[in-house]
């Protein structure tokens, strides 16, 4: 069976505020890339956001979210702190993993997030575990692992749900189908389309939404989660989604037309909200002004952070298994 969603007014301010948070945290890392000040790789989930606000703000605090390898935006979405999160991608002492992590490595157990994973369905069963801990704990605690359509074809993904509806775990499988793993559209890679049916092979309830609406995307995460949180059972939910950006900060995206991409763009998540703020009484000016004193907070965490020392060269020998000096 599917949950069938309508959306219903209930988007707020602090929602849309979470969405441009995370918005100028991605493009601020696109503008230190331009300038050669951020090294290795990243992954930005511009044009996703309602997504992870969508469904991390329908969780309890101490609620566990596994992330992917396009993770920023969840963790932001958790509770993370953006001046931290700077300082791990720019090798600052102050990073959330000393500065030696980077973006597909960060975390942060205090906030019950537990890693971006640069492994395609690397997160999932981890999430599982952490569900299974929960529920040996009798703990009320849920596990949310998100992940991207690629990782449906992946062994782990598989034998996650299967062990998931096995012992009746209470976690959420969150697939991001933004239509391409990397270069590859969604069409070469699964032998379905709606990603949904692979719930059922393994008796598990699944639902569908549109990714572009955080609205909806919240209210069908609200009945997910009350789900998996009541029935101690698991739940896939598929949010149809696109990223405005490459796979990657090197990717040219000729794989797909410039077409497409305006399409998606015209239905942005963050332009769709405001215009129902708009429509519920906000004004125009009030809106502007959020999005103005938000981009000066994410301005002046990394302003902060770039006048923090960088990270010892000795924290690259830390942390390593069986070292005394963790």
């Amino acid at each position: 069976m599917k949950i069938e969603t309508k959306a219903t007014m209930d988007t707020r301010e602090d929602v849309l505020a979470a969405m441009l948070r995370i918005r100028a945290f991605e493009t601020k890392l696109e503008w230190l890339y331009s300038k050669g000040m951020l090294g290795g790789t990243s992954h930005l989930c511009i044009g996703q956001e309602a997504s992870a606000v969508g469904v991390i703000h329908r969780l309890k605090p101490d609620d566990y979210v596994v992330s992917s390898h396009r993770g920023h935006g969840h963790m932001i979405a958790k509770g993370g702190d953006i001046g931290r999160m700077f300082g791990e991608l720019l090798g600052k002492s102050n990073g959330y993993c000393g500065g030696k992590g980077g973006s597909q490595h960060l975390c942060a157990k205090e906030i019950g997030f537990y890693g971006t994973n640069g492994i395609t369905a690397g997160g999932i069963p981890i999430a599982t575990g952490l569900a299974l801990a929960a529920k040996l704990d009798a703990s009320p605690k849920i596990g949310v692992a998100f992940f991207g359509d690629g990782a449906t074809a992946q062994g782990t993904f598989h034998e996650s749900l299967n062990i998931a509806a096995l012992w009746g775990l209470p976690i959420m499988y969150v697939c991001e189908n933004n239509l391409y793993s990397m270069s590859t559209p969604l069409s070469r890679t699964s032998s379905v389309q709606d990603l949904t049916r692979k719930a059922g092979a393994y008796d598990i309830e699944s639902g569908s939404v549109d990714g572009t609406d955080v609205v909806a995307v919240r209210e069908i995460a609200r009945r997910a989660v009350d789900y998996v949180r009541g029935k101690s059972r698991p739940f896939l939910l598929e949010v149809k989604t696109y990223r405005h950006c490459g796979h990657s900060k090197s990717d040219p995206r000729v794989y797909r037309s410039k077409e497409e991409e305006q399409e998606w763009k015209d239905r942005d998540c963050i332009e769709s909200c405001k215009s129902r703020l708009l429509d519920d009484g906000y004004s125009a000016m009030a809106l502007e002004e959020l999005q103005r004193g938000i981009e000066r907070e994410v301005d002046d965490a990394l302003n902060e952070t770039l006048q923090i020392e960088n990270a010892p060269l000795d924290t690259a020998l830390k942390g390593v298994y069986g070292d005394e000096r963790v």
